[in-house]
């Protein structure tokens, strides 16, 4: 590893108004070096990253590039300096090819036989995997996060910052993403990442550096450090998943799923006779790869994604009646009293209205219940501001624009209104993907809080150690099929990742 310091802040603070969202940071890359930036929700991460990459202009402090004080005052000098930034959001346009884009807004005459070949030889020599002749719309996730990356090494880049680069790649995606990563830092690249996933960051990085509220904590080794140092770094005070999971009582079944089929649009079998049972006062957590079919579930129970066949019945404990949710609306499923609150992965497609304020988009699940053309905000401001403090959601205030708020506060608003609606049967879809660690233990909790209640609670997460720890079963799917379920208490990360990863259907569905 360089010695040589490819980039240092000294002293930056950025201020939007009265509040403060950097203050005095003090921060070095070496030139091959991999450095990792921690922090709680809104402590500033983006906002410092955003000010390399020449977004926004620090109001106080110096940035220096190879030992020279420069002005980075927008994205084309940042470029100059060979800094590339890749977003959270990717900045490509659908109907051209990878290699359009990668070219696209660069003062040379577009030759595509020679953008082809320069994009071939970036992707030989760091191992990534692309077809630069590939439209845009026609590619998955990962290959548009390629193109993205390349983007910026054809224009030069030395330092490169990735934003949440793993938030939405498999997991067989993401250890492709840090192979291309380490020959990039073995080539003499200065690489920063900001990431909540804690292994990752220990699996990684060289350095790891920790914002808390907007102020610089410190930046430790990785080989030195482990995931609790760091979680009381970000957060200021050891914390810990401590769930006191109990036996669950007055056990009824709650949602019987028999038999589930789902084809999409594009043809392929996304859930394939999938059968189980979600019980009261119980976790059934959903374990699988990215992408194995636990999307469609969840929505083919909310009434949001069209069935080929199969059953979903749902035991009201108010009338003690069954009743099928087969081809009902999920409105019709609301108004039989179903309280089915599902927590969507994409949290402002789905979830939430970006342009609403928080009391408003609290005011979504109940305005139907109105009686004059005035709707009540009193309860949805309170429901709102309770959520505010319970979750700490940082906000100026309950009137702020959702849109306005970061990705990780967003989820917390979407998380609260969706518990706070009193459900019987709970779907919770990565309800902690995008959310620091505390914020993470804040809503497990919440979930365990549910379970205690009575509520059949169905959560699909990513961290196998959690699903063991919060969950009573654990049911596995791979590939749209049921591959196993197991016992919470008892069960394995090995049993588990056999499970994901198993082809053969030799499933026994349980007894109903």
């Amino acid at each position: 590893m360089s010695n040589n310091v490819a980039i240092e802040l000294v002293n930056i603070s950025k201020y939007f108004g009265n509040n403060v969202a950097n203050k005095n940071i003090n921060l070095k890359v070496n030139s091959g070096e991999i450095l990792s930036i921690l922090g709680e929700n809104g402590s500033g991460k983006t906002t410092l990253m955003n000010m390399i990459a020449g977004i926004y202009y620090p109001d106080e402090g110096q940035i220096f590039i190879n030992g020279e004080e420069v002005s980075i005052k927008s994205p084309k000098d940042a470029f100059d300096y060979k800094i590339g930034m890749v977003h959270q959001h990717f900045k490509l346009v659908d109907v051209f090819s990878a290699a359009e884009n990668i070219v696209l807004g660069l003062n040379e005459k577009f030759n595509l036989k020679k953008a082809v070949s320069s994009v071939a030889q970036i992707a030989h020599k760091y191992g990534f995997e692309i077809d630069p002749k590939k439209k845009v719309y026609e590619m998955s996730v990962s290959e548009k996060q390629t193109v993205e990356i390349i983007k910026v090494l054809y224009r030069g880049a030395d330092i490169l910052i990735l934003d949440e680069p793993t938030a939405v790649l498999t997991p067989q995606e993401t250890q492709k993403l840090f192979n291309v990563l380490r020959k990039m830092k073995e080539d003499g690249k200065s690489i920063i990442i900001i990431t909540h996933k804690l292994h990752e960051v220990l699996s990684l990085s060289d350095k790891v550096a920790v914002l808390r509220k907007g102020e610089y904590i410190g930046t430790v080794n990785t080989a030195e450090t482990n995931e609790a140092q760091l979680t009381e770094m970000m957060v200021g005070e050891k914390i810990t998943l401590n769930i006191e999971r109990s036996e669950p009582n007055n056990v009824e079944d709650r949602l019987i799923v028999k038999d589930l089929d789902c084809i999409n649009r594009d043809g392929v079998k996304v859930l394939d006779d999938v059968t189980f049972t979600a019980r009261s006062g119980e976790i059934l957590g959903i374990a699988g790869i990215a992408g194995s079919g636990q999307r469609e579930l969840l929505e083919a129970i909310a009434g949001l994604q069209k069935l080929d066949s199969g059953e979903i019945f749902y035991n009201d404990p108010k009338t003690n009646k069954v009743e099928n949710l087969r081809n009902k609306t999920p409105i019709q499923i609301r108004d039989l009293g179903v309280r089915l609150s599902f927590v969507p992965e994409d949290r402002l497609g789905m979830g939430l209205v970006g342009n609403m304020d928080i009391i408003d988009n609290m005011m979504l699940r109940s305005y139907k219940n109105g009686h004059s053309i005035f709707l009540e905000r009193k309860a949805p401001k309170d429901l709102a501001e309770n959520v505010i403090e319970s979750l700490n959601v940082i906000t100026p205030g309950a009137t702020t624009p959702v849109r306005r708020l970061s990705g990780g506060n967003v989820q917390k608003v979407l998380v609260g209104r969706e518990i706070a609606s009193a459900p019987t049967v709970l779907l919770a879809a990565y309800p902690v993907r995008g959310l620091d660690i505390g914020a993470s233990y804040t809503i497990y909790n919440l979930l365990n809080e549910q379970k205690e209640n009575g509520v059949a609670v169905v959560f699909v997460g990513e961290d196998l150690d959690v699903l063991i720890e919060l969950c009573d079963r654990i049911m596995v799917i791979g590939s749209g099929k049921v591959t196993g379920i197991v016992d919470g208490r008892t069960a394995t990360k090995e049993e588990i990742g056999l499970l994901m990863t198993k082809t053969e259907d030799k499933y026994e569905k349980e007894e109903q």
